[in-house]
């Protein structure tokens, strides 16, 4: 499998992508609490099959290397069109949608445990990159990000004017 490069954007904030999501979860908790007949003391219970049911939260690798981050993220079963990516100087969002069809075929699927939904990974990152120089490529299942580090505002001493 070749090595595809994806499309970065570049956002002021990914809290209203984080904001949209929580909605999804909380609509998706209450129908759980309606469905199983309003019971009360449960409602952790309900966010979190909500939470189950409508994401699926990769594992990653985050590296500090030479001034730079390397994000690894894994998205087995999914294609690089299939994924988008959203950065900050703080952080970096990764999101996409995966959809799994049974075609008719010979037999019967008796197990299937692969998922279909909605990828989504929030990254707080421990140091502010430069968000125009972030990369991104996506090989055999696995996601790679290479972030440089931005460089720190240095100090400087102001002079007092006499007025």
């Amino acid at each position: 499998m070749a090595t595809e490069t994806l499309p970065i954007k570049k956002k002021e904030s990914i809290f209203d992508e984080m904001e949209k999501v929580r909605d999804r979860i909380m609509r998706r908790a209450y129908e759980i609490f309606d469905w199983t007949g309003r019971s009360f003391g449960k409602d952790l219970d309900d966010w979190l099959q909500a939470e189950r049911e409508l994401l699926w939260t990769p594992a990653i690798e985050l590296r500090e290397e030479d001034d730079e981050f390397f994000i690894n993220v894994a998205a087995p079963g999914m294609e690089a069109k299939d994924l988008e990516i959203e950065v900050t100087p703080e952080d970096v969002l990764v999101k996409g949608e995966t959809h799994l069809e049974h075609k008719e075929e010979k037999g019967k699927v008796h197990i299937c445990e692969f998922r279909s939904g909605s990828l989504f990974r929030t990254i707080r990152l421990p140091k502010k990159i430069d968000p125009d120089k972030v990369k991104a490529e996506f090989k055999n299942g696995m996601l790679l990000l290479k972030a440089p580090i931005a460089e720190e505002q240095r100090s400087r001493k102001v002079k007092i004017e006499a007025a």
